[in-house]
């Protein structure tokens, strides 16, 4: 089966090479460090030097995110080592350059090629990698095997949808599972289901979801603090985040309707990826709204300003924790839904759509806590806010609840960190020679 799965890859290689062109197109972003999609990357001699690093694959914003505290947590412990990031998507690139500014080296991870997998790990050389979630890459998973490179699965959840879809290629799939040294999973249903793949139950852990080891520090809080002073303290703030095409224009009528009761009412309004804020901007603007821009800056709000419009990365948290209530997108529309914890986090009521499939478990923990709410449609999503925004009491109620389910949940990083101190210091300090 791994045969064929090479055959197909070459065969479509033609395609692949023109998906990330149509990429580049659109984002030029996709045009830099090309040759890394292959494999083909100068490591820098200091990082080369420094064998048997640690490697921590996540693909994009929000897995680099999730990776944020363990990656923290090894560059505190493990000072000696080179930690290198790789990500798929130049959203996460930037993402891990904001974070860690310049502390940990960041690599684009090459297409599951055999040699552009070979000459990527020949020229990392990692004692051991730390793949954040669920991405199966056959020959890169066989590659580190045969080389004696453990491999570590984080925070790992597997959909019903992704479940199916990998059953269907369980041939080719159980012999990599099999190849992988440690799953740390997020519940016994994902558990569960990764057994039925392949995975070994030896090698299965339940840890909890590293979104719930969420800890706001003091510096963020009084920057929320300052944020809100900034958008206006004798307003109310809604703030709507990870928008998806086809969701701003339900979120817009739905605005609309709010504010015949709340004339003051600001729309925070965070598109999932920054690059569409232009079409978001215009559509605001076709609706007749004020809309200010996030990255000329919060003085660019004002009184008669109508949309807070952020077209910037990695500030969602922030602009969650300066509002009175949360919508998190991806939901209105069959995407699967987004992290929906950072507003229990702050203390935000948060509202979500019907399509919460990704994130199943975490809905249904919210709505059974009474510390979040699901609307079907934009006009029930209208019905909610108001009731939110005519009802302090039930705003704190909902963000207490939330709060209270955040701490109860919080621990998957510490099982996850022994995890991994468990791997690395039974590692020889060379790391490996391909």
């Amino acid at each position: 089966m791994l045969i064929l799965y090479r055959v197909f890859l070459y065969l479509a290689f033609p395609l692949i090479l023109l998906r990330l062109l149509a990429r580049a197109l659109g984002d030029r972003r996709y045009f830099e460090r090309m040759n890394e999609r292959f494999g083909f990357a100068g490591i820098r001699p200091a990082v080369a030097k420094k064998a048997g690093g640690i490697w921590i694959h996540a693909v994009s914003v929000g897995e680099v995110n999730a990776a944020a505290p363990l990656v923290e947590y090894l560059l505190e412990n493990y000072p000696r080592k080179m930690i290198t990031v790789t990500t798929m998507t130049p959203t996460g690139a930037d993402r891990v350059g904001k974070i860690f500014a310049g502390r940990v080296e960041h690599r684009y991870l090459p297409y599951d090629y055999p040699g552009a997998v070979r000459r990527f790990l020949a020229a990392l050389r990692p004692c051991v990698g730390l793949v954040m979630e669920t991405e199966i890459w056959p020959n890169l998973i066989t590659r580190c095997h045969r080389l004696g490179v453990p491999l570590l699965y984080l925070n790992v959840r597997l959909s019903r949808r992704a479940h199916r879809g990998y059953h269907r290629l369980r041939g080719l799939i159980r012999p990599a599972l099999e190849k992988i040294d440690r799953f740390a999973v997020q519940s016994r249903l994902d558990a569960r289901r990764l057994h039925r793949l392949g995975a070994p139950s030896a090698a299965l852990s339940v840890t909890g979801s590293l979104k719930f080891d969420i800890a706001p520090t003091p510096d963020f809080d009084e920057a929320a603090r300052l944020l809100r002073r900034q958008l206006g303290r004798q307003r109310p703030v809604w703030v709507v985040g990870s928008t998806h095409e086809g969701e701003e224009s339900q979120i817009l009528e739905a605005f609309a309707r709010i504010r015949k009761t709340s004339k003051s009412l600001l729309l925070v309004l965070a598109p999932r990826h920054p690059q569409r804020a232009n079409a978001v901007f215009r559509l605001c603007a076709r609706r007749g709204y004020r809309t200010a821009l996030r990255s000329r800056g919060p003085r660019e709000v004002s009184a008669d300003t109508d949309i807070h419009l952020a077209d910037t990365l990695g500030e969602l948290p922030l602009l969650i924790a300066a509002g009175d209530i949360a919508f998190i997108g991806g939901s209105l529309t069959p995407v699967g839904g987004h992290n929906v914890l950072e507003a229990s986090a702050a203390g935000i009521p948060v509202v979500f759509g019907r399509y919460m499939f990704n994130f199943a478990e975490i809905a249904d923990l919210l709505l059974r806590r009474d510390a979040g709410v699901q609307v079907m449609d934009g006009n029930e999503l209208a019905e909610v806010v108001e009731r939110f925004l005519a009802d302090p009491q039930l705003r704190a109620q909902y963000g207490k609840r939330g709060r209270e389910l955040i701490a109860e949940k919080r621990g998957a990083l510490e099982k996850i960190c022994a995890m991994v101190d468990e791997v690395l210091n039974g590692r020889a300090e060379d790391g490996i020679t391909p």
